[in-house]
């Protein structure tokens, strides 16, 4: 745990992600991701020397996924917990039928995240990207879209009024994965339609299959989006390369 929430205060201290005075809410979608960060920050809180407040998203798609584990959850690290309901899984697959249907749900999500954040005067969000995500990112860009590019580790939404931060992008995927499991935290079922079918899982497959062959691939690719630097990726404090966590 605490070598963990250590990676994760390195991130934010390079980044310069949390101020104090800082509300903070994280999206929490009830899978490893969020519901290890949500974890991870609030341990961090308790002693961290710029103090922050700290609350839980959650936004209901509407495809009959339970949350009431994340509410017990929350409950237990003393965190407040938000449920915004939300009909976007049924119009988007039911209704409009989307072929895409990736682009529209992850807007309208935002949005109802972004409202849900205004509406308890939350100007930061934490999401739960963690190193691979950055990775597999940055080639789905270079790839699919012929760009250099990748989300930043802090996102300034001008029109909100909100600033995104992501303090796992030094955790590996693996990790988090060991994290959950060790620590028996809620995961909650996808009940997306076409969940392991996307253009991501292409690309995860895609990295495991060459990381076979070059086993640094990862490390590689993550140093080089750092050392260019891609926007707002250039760290402003130590850093030191993240290796693979047991």
């Amino acid at each position: 745990m605490q070598k963990l929430i250590g990676l994760v205060r390195r991130c934010v201290e390079d980044y310069r992600m949390i101020c104090p005075g800082d509300r903070i809410g994280v999206g929490v979608s009830g899978g490893k991701d969020s519901v290890a960060l949500l974890v991870f920050l609030a341990e961090l809180k308790k002693y961290y020397p710029q103090s922050f407040h700290l609350e839980a998203i959650t936004v209901d798609m509407g495809l009959g996924m339970d949350y009431s584990p994340m509410e017990a959850l929350c409950d237990r690290l003393e965190v407040p917990f938000t449920q915004v309901k939300t009909e976007i899984g049924p119009i988007v697959f039911q209704y409009r039928q989307e072929k895409n249907p990736c682009s529209m749900c992850a807007k309208m999500r935002r949005g109802a995240l972004n409202q849900a954040l205004l509406e308890r005067d939350l100007h930061k969000l934490a999401l739960g990207h963690h190193y691979d995500d950055a990775v597999e990112t940055f080639l789905m860009s270079l790839l699919f879209e012929g760009r250099i590019s990748c989300f930043q580790p802090v996102t300034d939404l001008d029109r909100t009024g909100i600033i995104q931060i992501r303090p796992m992008l030094y955790i590996h995927e693996k990790t988090v994965d060991s994290f959950v499991k060790r620590f028996d935290l809620p995961v909650i079922e996808n009940r997306c339609p076409i969940d392991k079918t996307t253009k991501r899982e292409e690309v995860k497959q895609l990295i495991y299959q060459l990381s076979a062959t070059y086993p640094d691939l990862k490390e590689r690719i993550f140093g080089a989006m750092q050392r260019l630097p891609l926007p707002e990726w250039g760290p402003q404090g130590r850093y030191k390369r993240p290796k693979d966590q047991p």
